[in-house]
């Protein structure tokens, strides 16, 4: 059984950056699409980013050019790399996991496992 635990969520400025992390234990990590959702504050969790077991294939969501997802297979964790914060990204963010596939999983329903979330604050 995979188990996920997500760190590095704050309360920072706008205009700042900041990096979630998501380490992952037991289970193999390869045999993992992961990806990274969020839930803001009285709306439904939604889909952020995710990248393939190899690292070599991302699914952008909306915030792509701000934020970066990435993995290293090595130290089973995953990273989502996030710049130019503004009030709108504020969320619990939370690290998921699902099923290898030839592409990369992007809906909720797809995913099997998940972390307890890092909650990341926008505000001046």
């Amino acid at each position: 059984q995979v188990q996920l635990v997500e760190s590095g969520g704050g309360l920072v400025q706008p205009g700042t950056s900041l990096r979630l992390s998501c380490t992952a234990s037991g289970g193999i990590f390869t045999d993992l699409t992961m990806g990274w959702f969020r839930q803001a504050p009285g709306e439904e969790r939604k889909f952020v980013s995710s990248i393939n077991w190899s690292g070599g294939v991302v699914n952008v969501g909306p915030s792509v050019g701000r934020f970066t997802i990435s993995r290293d297979n090595a130290k089973k964790t995953l990273f989502l790399q996030m710049t130019n914060l503004k009030p709108e990204d504020t969320a619990v963010y939370y690290c998921a996991a699902g099923p290898k596939t030839n592409g990369v999983l992007s809906k909720l329903s797809e995913f099997t496992t998940w972390g307890q979330g890092t909650q990341v604050t926008v505000s001046s």
